[in-house]
C-alpha cells in the first residue's frame, strides 16, 4: 500500500510518499514560502524522482490541524483534489498526532505544543502504551499557564513543536523531569502522517472526502475576549 502525505499546518511544506515496507521519499522546506507556490512542485518532483504517478497511489494523507488556517485550508484542498481525481481514500490526520508519534523512543508522557500566540498553544497529552500512541487528553488550546497545571501530576514529560522555544524557561522552572526535543521535531513531518494513515487504513480508518474538515480548535481572540466580558467563560 503507498500513501502521499501532505503537512501544511506550519510554516513548513512537507510531501513524503510512504509504503508499508518504507518511507520512499519525503520533502521538508522550511523557509517560509506559501504552500500555495511550494506543494505541487514538490509532488510533481517527488513523483519524478521516484518514478511513479497518482496512479501508484492507494490514499492521500494530509495534515488536519490544528495550525495556520491558511496552511491547513491549502494543504487539505489539494489532498482531497489529488484523491477525488483518482478516487483514492483520504485521510486526515493531527498535527498533534504527528508530533507525538515522532517521539516513539520515549517511555513517558508526550506533550506536542504548537504556538497559537498570545502565549497559548495547540496541544494534546499522550503516552505510547505496547507501542501505541494513547491520547490521554485530547485536542485543546490553552494557554501556557493551563498546560503546566494539568501536567504537574505526571513525573516524566517531553516536550516537542514550536512552542517550545517561546516557553521552555517557564517548563524548566516549574515542571520536574522534563524533556525538550530537538529541532527535528520543531515542526510535524509528511513522513509521519503517511505512517498514522497507514496504521489506519489497516484498521479498515479512513475519512469522507466530501464532509472533512480541517481541525479548528481555537476560537479567534476577539470572540474569547467577548465571552469572557459578558461571562460565557471565566
Amino acid at each position: 500500500m503507498r500513501v502521499l502525505a501532505i503537512e501544511s499546518s506550519s510554516t513548513v511544506a512537507s510531501v513524503a510518499v510512504v509504503t508499508d515496507e518504507k518511507v520512499e521519499g519525503e520533502v521538508y522546506i522550511n523557509n517560509k514560502l506559501q504552500h500555495s507556490v511550494l506543494l505541487f512542485p514538490i509532488i510533481e518532483n517527488l513523483f519524478k524522482t521516484l518514478g511513479i504517478k497518482v496512479d501508484d497511489l492507494d490514499a492521500v494523507a494530509v495534515s488536519g490541524g490544528p495550525g495556520s488556517f491558511t496552511g491547513l485550508r491549502i494543504g487539505v484542498s489539494a489532498a482531497k483534489g489529488i484523491a477525488q481525481g483518482r478516487d483514492l481514500k483520504f485521510i486526515g490526520v493531527s498535527s498533534l498526532d504527528a508530533l507525538a508519534f515522532m517521539q516513539n523512543s520515549f517511555d513517558g508522557v508526550i506533550v506536542p505544543m504548537m504556538d497559537a500566540l498570545r502565549e497559548n498553544v495547540y496541544t494534546a497529552i499522550y503516552k505510547f502504551e505496547n507501542d501505541e500512541l494513547i491520547k490521554l487528553h485530547d485536542y485543546d488550546a490553552l494557554h501556557i499557564d493551563e498546560l503546566v497545571e494539568k501536567l504537574i501530576e505526571y513525573d516524566k514529560v517531553l516536550f516537542c513543536g514550536d512552542a517550545i522555544k517561546l516557553h521552555a524557561e517557564k517548563l524548566k522552572n516549574i515542571l520536574k523531569n522534563i524533556y525538550l526535543s530537538k529541532n527535528i521535531s520543531t515542526y510535524p513531518r509528511a513522513a509521519a502522517i503517511g505512517e498514522i494513515a497507514l496504521k489506519r487504513l489497516k484498521d479498515g480508518i479512513s475519512d469522507n472526502i466530501n464532509t472533512y474538515s480541517p481541525i479548528y480548535i481555537r476560537k479567534s481572540q476577539a470572540e474569547r475576549e467577548y465571552e469572557k466580558r459578558v461571562g460565557i467563560i471565566e
